[in-house]
């Protein structure tokens, strides 16, 4: 039986931080307000096991296209001098599609939804994926922070340790 592939979710980045209240607050700090979609991005991502490429324009620098890889299934795009975040979205959505993968596009650009949807791949408006990724950290949270149990008694070594080996440990102890 042939494995799935995993689902291909590419996010417009400044898209998505001129939407997401907690990052509209940081406009002010492209940089920092970056970091932290990256962050909640990778967290989501990895909980529900898709492949995401974030992409943020550099379209009036001369620098030329940039990808960190963050790991194997997340990486951060700046596109190259003359391409906008909405060109190479869609060039590789396209791309993606054809080689017959599940493609997602993350923007509320009404131009870019329409292309996204001619090339066959999902739409979702940004403040709607904003209210999923917050539902899977709200489910994270009370799955693995809500109910942990401690346990009754104390886990000590001596527990686990022979009669013999206690009496040579506790020789030892007595000779200091």
């Amino acid at each position: 039986m042939r494995k799935k592939a995993r689902e291909y979710y590419i996010i417009d980045g400044y898209n998505v931080i001129n939407s997401w209240p907690e990052l509209i607050k940081l406009r002010d700090n492209l940089s920092e307000a970056r970091d932290m979609l990256v962050h909640m991005l990778l967290e989501y991502g990895a909980y529900e096991k898709y492949v995401m490429t974030v992409v943020f324009d550099a379209l009036f620098t001369d620098d030329e296209e940039h990808i960190e890889v963050i790991n194997p299934q997340f990486n951060v795009v700046y596109t190259g001098m003359g391409e906008t975040a909405d060109s190479y979205i869609e060039r590789r959505a396209y791309e993606a599609v054809q080689q017959g993968q599940e493609v997602h596009v993350v923007t509320s650009d009404g131009a870019e939804q329409s292309m996204i949807l001619g090339a066959g791949a999902y739409r979702h408006p940004s403040k709607e994926f904003h209210k999923i990724v917050k539902a899977t950290k709200k489910d994270l949270r009370k799955r693995y922070l809500d109910d942990v149990k401690l346990p009754v008694s104390r886990n000590e070594i001596g527990n686990n340790l022979d009669s013999e080996t206690m009496a040579k440990l506790d020789a030892l102890r007595k000779n200091k």
